[in-house]
């Protein structure tokens, strides 16, 4: 993607070598937002081979802003086997506290939009928690439909596996 002037001297781009600390620090904040603190196991230098490995499999873009990352969405393509495309996953998305109301969030989501339209994919989607009315609000000013009748589903720890032996 082609970098983007952003307000307040901002700048949206594709992530690149040497983002990971910026990055993980935002992961490490939305984290903190959702009540999940203790929860990230992730470090920089994995995202290091994630994002920039031979084989990448998850994808970001940035906000930078005086030289720091204040905005990620981290994303991967999904598959639809009723359109027979690709579409988007956006696994997270965040902008800094202090960096908020000045329109980084929608224009990471609209970078993704982008994303998919040009490489005509179906569908960009996510989850979002039940209780993060602001969020929810905001996805709704964009334009986006909640999945009411699909419930996520997730296997970990210990249940993946025990399924798996």
């Amino acid at each position: 993607m082609d970098p983007r002037e952003l307000s307040g001297g901002a700048v949206l781009r594709a992530a690149r070598p040497g983002d990971e600390d910026g990055i993980l620090g935002c992961i490490r904040a939305l984290a903190v937002y959702e009540r999940e603190p203790d929860a990230v196991a992730n470090t920089a230098d994995a995202l290091r081979q994630t994002l920039f490995g031979d084989e990448p499999r998850a994808f970001c873009h940035v906000v930078e802003r005086e030289g720091a990352i204040v905005g990620i969405a981290i994303w991967f393509l999904t598959y639809s086997t009723w359109t027979g495309r690709h579409g988007i996953w956006l696994e997270d998305l965040y902008v800094d506290e202090a960096q908020r109301g000045r329109g980084y969030g929608k224009q990471l989501i609209a970078s993704l939009a982008a994303v998919c339209v040009e490489r005509g994919y179906s569908r960009l989607e996510w989850t979002v928690l039940d209780w993060n009315a602001p969020s929810i609000a905001f996805y709704r000013s964009i334009g986006a439909e909640p999945m009411d009748e699909w419930t996520t589903q997730r296997l970990a720890g210990d249940a993946l596996a025990a399924l798996a032996g």
